[in-house]
């Protein structure tokens, strides 16, 4: 399952998101998304839990935790979708 995870403070790590989660259960990947220009975090990521019931307990236990002095908002990612909205032509 993947699981996202929001309101990270900028200097929370891939390594810190490994530690948070790893105890509740088997982590296969933690990615923090980062800007393309700075490289600096954008503030959320995502952690691929590969059971579902204990990424379902990762994400009740571990949403609201504080975590270098934020609360983190974690929940199961949503799928993008690929489709573009409005797709046409704009009158004037």
């Amino acid at each position: 399952m993947n699981i996202y995870v929001g309101k990270l403070a900028l200097n929370v790590t891939e390594d810190d998101l490994q530690q948070l989660f790893a105890p509740v259960g088997e982590v296969e990947s933690v990615k923090i998304l980062k800007d393309r220009y700075s490289g600096e975090s954008r503030g959320f990521g995502f952690v691929v839990m590969p059971a579902g019931a204990e990424a379902q307990a990762a994400i009740t236990g571990l949403n609201g935790q504080d975590l270098k002095g934020l609360s983190i908002k974690v929940n199961q990612s949503q799928q993008r979708s690929t489709k573009s909205k409005g797709g046409g032509f704009r009158r004037y």
